[in-house]
């Protein structure tokens, strides 16, 4: 076991040094998501934090840090989002030169935003590991300090002081919830909160296809996964940190997963019924809170949306994943005869059922067809997943042979 140096002290000077850099965010309760999870439930919304999450608590409270022989020489950092505007953020704030690599394939959107930031930002690489390489080759050729993204006592302090503002907005919380990818927030938090509060509970939340603090704690360990595969990616790490995973190991009371479904359906209850705009990683910890995945109990609890970071096009393809994953959206892929009125009867049979056609694409032409058949196919909004049922009932009922997508 490391010796966790990490103190509440600690935390609340990164408070201090934070004070006109960081926004104090919102601690906001949902009518609805209190509905949903059978608890009242606030949201802590450092989507609205500056460069839209929480990364700049801690990047900002490491850079200051630095000695200014070494914020003279500069900064740098690999990421593909958050920690990319965090870092350039607060090097910017403190006026000393920055430096990101981002995997050549990060979304332009976040590109753009870093440099904006006044950052150089370099693309290499097909993914992050391969930028982290290179960000570390240049640091040595550099002499410049590199920003780790949460395996840092500074990084987790300066993330930390996200609960002692929770705390202050609503003393009588009973339990926190987070996303955890390499972990800097959740410690931060932990260390935070049992020290000023030991009787609150901590639940941390994986996605399911990037659960390495899972597998983790089932080895004893830090493990580091073969393959990451999830939507959210701002929490797709392989490895946890070396000093997360202890304070982890140590104070956080659950782990949980979620899957890439109920996230995508946790970021359309946000944006539809909270008019909250999320990104895949912190709709994870919602998620949990509303598919019930944390032991069941009516404490006030908090849930950290830790970002907001989301691009504009993803956002559009999330939106109709969720909607599927609700029952609220579907497409139908049936044939018909090539006859008049043959695609008449197949809508009257849809209309029925009160279901609300969106699109309708009507093809003569391809490999599969055989002569005298059509392909149609019909996007669909539909109340829940009964009605889908319904309508699928109807549609066999009446001999078409069809696919859900």
């Amino acid at each position: 076991m490391i010796d966790l140096a990490i103190t509440i002290e600690d935390i609340k000077q990164a408070q201090k040094l934070l004070t006109g850099i960081c926004e104090r965010t919102p601690l906001d309760f949902s009518h609805r998501l209190s509905e949903l999870a059978h608890r009242p439930v606030y949201l802590k919304l450092e989507n609205l934090q500056r460069t839209g999450s929480f990364k700049i608590r801690g990047a900002y409270n490491k850079i200051q840090r630095l000695s200014k022989e070494a914020q003279e020489v500069g900064v740098i950092a690999a990421s593909a989002g958050n920690h990319a505007q965090g870092v350039a953020f607060a090097a910017n704030a403190l006026n000393i030169p920055c430096h990101i690599v981002m995997p050549s394939g990060a979304p332009l959107s976040k590109v753009e935003a870093t440099r904006s930031y006044g950052a150089t930002v370099t693309l290499h690489g097909a993914d992050f590991d391969t930028a982290l390489d290179h960000a570390c080759a240049l640091q040595k050729k550099t002499g410049m300090t590199f920003i780790p993204a949460f395996d840092d006592d500074d990084i987790i302090a300066g993330q930390g002081t996200v609960a002692l503002e929770i705390l202050e907005q609503q003393p009588d919380l009973e339990s926190v919830v987070a996303a955890i990818g390499g972990g800097g927030l959740i410690s931060g938090i932990a260390i935070a909160l049992k020290a000023l509060k030991p009787s609150i509970k901590i639940y941390g939340v994986e996605a399911s296809g990037a659960a390495c603090v899972t597998a983790s704690l089932a080895a004893g360990c830090v493990t580091t996964l073969d393959r990451v595969s999830t939507i959210a990616d701002g929490i797709a790490v392989k490895r946890p940190g070396v000093r997360t995973y202890e304070v982890i190991r140590n104070y956080v009371d659950d782990v949980v997963c979620v899957d890439d479904e109920e996230i995508a359906r946790a970021m359309v209850v946000l944006l539809e019924r909270c008019k909250v705009v999320s990104e895949g990683a912190s709709a994870a910890a919602v998620a949990a809170v509303i598919t019930d995945k944390l032991p069941k109990t009516t404490d006030k609890t908090a849930v950290i949306l830790s970002g907001g970071n989301v691009d504009v096009s993803f956002l559009s393809r999330i939106i109709e994943h969720g909607l599927s994953a609700a029952g609220r959206f579907a497409r139908y892929i049936t044939t018909i005869s090539d006859r008049p009125g043959s695609l008449m009867v197949l809508l009257r049979a849809v209309a029925e059922t009160g279901v609300n056609i969106v699109s309708i694409e009507h093809h003569r032409l391809g490999s599969a067809m055989t002569l005298g058949h059509v392909e149609v196919q019909l996007s669909v909004e539909t109340r829940d997943l009964s009605q889908i049922k319904d309508l699928s009932d109807r549609l066999s009922r009446l001999g078409y042979h069809f696919t859900i997508s």
